[in-house]
């Protein structure tokens, strides 16, 4: 697993690599414009913060957290998260490894939930978390503080209501009161265990997940976590077989697709002395097949192992046992089947990446080719020409020159639509607009404590974000078209190639607010009625669903200011060429008429120019194919 992961980050930093080269150059040649740098910076930001992440999920005492220990940390000899019998993960637990931080578990304290405040909305609020620092030398003192994600305190009653934590037309619940009528939930919301193993220092994110019943207590969960990861264990138990709630959660929350991969845990019930071989094999195997037929998937996708004999064995250096718990054929497909996903989808986003990069830089070398070989021309026709003929031509570039300030003029016009344009986006797109609306549905939550008038003003909101959504992208299609013609009239008038405008969506932002809803509409659209608990609940949910869609306009935001930065970038830098041309072109042909300069002389100077231009153009064609080859490069390797 960590060669795996390994080879995913080398591959990885081959990229990094190849584009910072390929930066440094044409940075150096002057072919960078405010588009190439943006674009640039964006793709190494996103390879550097690049994650894979695995969530584990299940009903408590299946052995999420044996699993994870016999995964990923048996090298320490001990259990290293707490794993025991009934309910060791009360909360939802992250792994991952930040450098820049020391190696820690920070804690979010249970009292947050009283909050309109997602989980996501407290991560870069230091503040709000209690740290505690882990001595990774000592298995023993780290798995001490682990502990933390095990405990619980007792409150009131309203209390966990008021957090959405208790229901009392639960039947179940009365009889789990303390004697003091007090009720037993988790002492902490979230924790962070920031801890430098190969695996978390390579970009892996472990998230092991408390009971089934946190995810429709957890908002964060099941909007943000769970859907996100890009691989999924749902862990039963091979004692119980497949429950209701179990199926429910399947269906709803995680379903079949990839990355997806059902684990049959502790198999090591099933061993018996008293049955052959066979006979244990043949129950384990019935077992896997009726599992897959009741979630709906192949028999492949169902794993059986033992969690408890893998992390044993692996402690204990038992080879035979080890072969027994069948972790193996888990991680291989976990690892076989994960990291090529997720190299798939960067691969793709890289190839788009390159191809825009090479095209814009391609093309103001290639304007700045065009603009020589005409200088050329203009020059080599004065051979043997007398000062008439050289005055006539003084003359027409004059001419050229001042028809192109003229059309400049005409350019300052569209700048003025084009801000104009820009201020009508972001009064549909901008943050203080998706605030209001958040804070009408708060408004309607607190007058309306039924189930009809909180989801009226739910619904509400999301077809409001909708519609500022949908008359954000006519605005970015109105910018669009206008470009697109002041792009096509320089180029026609001044005989400039230029590529149009990059294209620009919101598509994608409305594709992901609607996953939101009918992740919201699975957990409330069908209920009949809200008591206290499930009122509470609901409003957790809307401040788990605002934060999620103010992030989601956080980044179209960001992504459309970075699209008005650059939408005019390509057109001024063959503004700015075309004008060099033709000030260098006057120039040139006035010292010539002067007498300060020699024609061949001239001559012999723009060759040159031309000689290194070519090899600019070489140059680029090969940084970019290292580009390439660095994208392609696992591709390469296994067809050799």
């Amino acid at each position: 697993m960590v060669r795996d992961l390994e080879q995913y980050s080398a591959w990885r930093q081959g990229v990094v690599a190849a584009l910072q080269d390929y930066r440094a150059w044409v940075t150096a040649a002057g072919l960078i414009d405010g588009a190439t740098e943006q674009r640039i910076a964006a793709t190494l930001a996103r390879l550097a913060d690049d994650k894979l992440s695995v969530a584990f999920v299940a009903e408590f005492s299946r052995g999420k957290s044996e699993l994870i220990n016999a995964i990923f940390f048996a090298d320490y000899g001990q259990r290293i998260l707490p794993s025991a019998a009934g309910r060791t993960t009360m909360c939802p637990t992250e792994l991952s490894y930040d450098p820049a931080q020391p190696p820690s578990i920070r804690l979010l304290p249970i009292e947050t939930r009283a909050t309109n405040l997602s989980t996501s909305d407290y991560r870069d609020d230091t503040r709000a978390w209690t740290v505690l620092p882990l001595n990774v030398d000592a298995a023993d003192e780290m798995h001490e503080v682990l502990r933390q994600v095990s405990q619980t305190t007792h409150v009131p009653i309203d209390e966990a209501q008021r957090y959405g934590l208790y229901d009392p037309d639960d039947p179940d619940l009365p009889v789990t009161l303390n004697e003091a009528g007090q009720v037993e939930i988790s002492r902490w919301r979230h924790a962070i265990i920031n801890f430098p193993h190969p695996l978390l220092r390579q970009g892996l994110v472990i998230l092991d997940t408390p009971g089934l019943n946190a995810i429709g207590t957890e908002p964060e969960l099941t909007l943000n976590l769970i859907p996100q990861a890009h691989a999924v264990l749902f862990i039963l138990a091979a004692d119980t077989g497949v429950t209701k709630s179990d199926i429910e959660v399947w269906r709803e929350h995680i379903g079949a697709g990839a990355g997806r991969l059902v684990v049959l845990n502790k198999i090591d019930g099933m061993w018996d002395a008293l049955r052959s071989e066979e006979e244990v094999e043949g129950e384990i195997v019935r077992q896997q097949e009726h599992v897959a037929h009741l979630l709906g998937v192949a028999s492949r996708q169902v794993f059986p192992v033992s969690a408890h004999k893998a992390l044993v064995a692996k402690i204990t250096d038992d080879a035979d046992l080890l072969a027994r718990s069948r972790i193996g054929e888990l991680e291989a497909a976990l690892f076989q089947e994960l990291i090529p996903a997720k190299k798939d989808i960067v691969r793709r986003r890289l190839a788009d990446d390159l191809q825009s990069l090479n095209g814009a830089q391609q093309a103001l070398l290639a304007a700045r080719m065009r603009g020589i070989a005409e200088q050329l021309h203009e020059l080599r026709s004065l051979r043997g020409k007398n000062q008439n003929v050289i005055s006539h031509m003084m003359r027409r570039v004059d001419a050229e020159k001042k028809e192109f300030d003229a059309s400049l003029f005409r350019l300052q016009a569209t700048r003025a639509v084009f801000t104009r344009l820009s201020t009508e986006l972001y009064g549909t797109l901008g943050m203080d607009v998706l605030r209001d609306h958040v804070l009408q549905v708060r408004e309607a939550m607190g007058r309306s404590r039924f189930s009809t008038g909180m989801r009226d003003g739910v619904r509400l909101f999301f077809d409001s974000v909708q519609a500022e959504l949908e008359a954000s992208e006519r605005k970015v299609v109105e910018i669009r078209d206008m470009m697109e013609v002041m792009y096509r009239k320089f180029s026609g008038e001044h005989g400039l190639s230029i590529a149009l405008p990059a294209p620009f969506s919101l598509a994608k932002y409305r594709s992901e607010i609607s996953e939101v809803e009918a992740i919201y509409q699975k957990q409330f659209g069908t209920a009949t009625l809200l008591m206290t608990s499930r009122v509470v609940l609901i409003e957790r949910f809307f401040d788990t669903i605002a934060s999620q869609v103010k992030r989601c306009f956080k980044a179209a935001n960001a992504d459309a200011e970075g699209w008005l930065k650059v939408i005019m970038a390509p057109l001024e830098a063959q503004i700015r060429q075309h004008k060099e041309q033709l000030k260098h072109r006057q120039a040139s042909i006035q010292r010539i008429h002067d007498a300060a300069d020699s024609l061949e002389q001239k001559i012999e100077a723009f060759e040159a120019g031309q000689a290194t231009l070519e090899q600019q153009k070489a140059r680029l064609a090969e940084l970019a194919g290292a580009i390439g080859a660095a994208i392609d490069a696992e591709r390469i390797a296994i067809a050799a």
